[in-house]
């Protein structure tokens, strides 16, 4: 019988349709759901909801069949739009535990793209914290890395308007990495943070910024050092883009570089591989773009697994 419910698609009346409790995704732009109810009312709804079959007990002794929600919350929202009566369904058996049902309304979101990055970052947490998933099984779930899953609950720690900016597209997620870095500096942070609003900073700008104020904090003791010194330390910082310090002592010193994990480290170690072979190449064409995210795509798929900042751990 389960493989019968699991295989077979039926038509439901839309009113026992319930929402799934657990949905991940809080915001639904309006207008592209009616755009989607328009296209219900011509077309039909041509991909079956996916959803879980329940028998409630009623007062008079007998028995209600009703369903629950797995997957499919725009169509349902854009068929009640439409005013369609009955809808395709696939009755999942087996899936009625809460931790199942979360699991696949966000993987049917994230395959979808349909979640902002921070209902993203409110799903993985609750994932790890309610249903005791660690970073890696989610990672592997979604086809994403561990850092991908860390570095996206990371996002919570910002303060809850910046949260509501990054969900409403007024900041990308590069930006959030230069707010985190002066995460115990809130007036430093929430000023940076009116500035990529209002001047419209890019990426780069921005974590240039971040970097500038991480470094002035750290070293607020210039004056006990030569200033050829600090000068090496401040060119070395923006070279490597990570912090550098540099602490003489009576005989020698130390020279500390800050990385984030492994990866982190293994580009650290090839930028400073090209530069010990190659001395002379400096950082030419560095043009300024019109997006504000104005990383390249390979530096997007990186910030994966360097996205997090030193002053972070798990």
């Amino acid at each position: 019988m389960s493989g019968f419910y699991n295989n077979a698609i039926f038509w439901v009346e839309i009113e026992r349709i319930k929402p799934n409790p657990l949905q991940p995704r809080k915001e639904f732009d309006e207008d592209k759901l009616r755009d989607l109810a328009g296209s219900i009312r011509q077309y039909g709804v041509l991909q079956p909801l996916v959803v879980s079959r329940n028998e409630i007990q009623k007062e008079d002794g007998g028995i209600a069949t009703e369903y629950e929600l797995i997957a499919g919350e725009r169509r349902l929202r854009a068929s009640k739009m439409a005013g369609i009566t009955q809808l395709p369904v696939i009755i999942r058996m087996g899936f009625d535990d809460d931790k199942t049902k979360l699991e696949l309304a966000i993987i049917e979101n994230l395959q979808r793209e349909d979640l902002n990055p921070i209902d993203r970052a409110h799903a993985f947490d609750r994932l790890a914290k309610e249903f005791g998933f660690k970073h890696i099984e989610i990672a592997e779930k979604i086809g994403k890395s561990r850092e991908y899953v860390s570095n996206s609950i990371r996002l919570l720690l910002m303060p809850g308007d910046m949260q509501e900016a990054l969900a409403a597209g007024s900041i990308s997620e590069g930006h959030t990495r230069p707010i985190l870095m002066l995460s115990d500096r809130p007036e430093e942070q929430r000023t940076l943070f009116r500035e990529i609003i209002l001047k419209r900073l890019t990426v780069r700008d921005s974590e240039s910024i971040a970097r500038r104020i991480a470094f002035d904090r750290v070293r607020k003791k210039e004056y006990l050092y030569a200033p050829e010194i600090l000068e090496m330390e401040r060119e070395l910082t923006e070279a490597l883009g990570t912090r550098v310090a540099i602490e003489p002592r009576e005989h020698g010193g130390k020279l500390s570089i800050d990385f984030m994990n492994e990866d982190d480290l293994r580009t650290l170690f090839n930028a400073l591989q090209t530069r010990i072979a190659h001395p002379s190449q400096g950082s030419e064409g560095d043009e300024r773009e019109t997006p504000l995210d104005d990383r390249s795509q390979n530096e997007k798929t990186l910030d994966e697994n360097t996205f997090d900042p030193s002053n972070f751990s798990l």
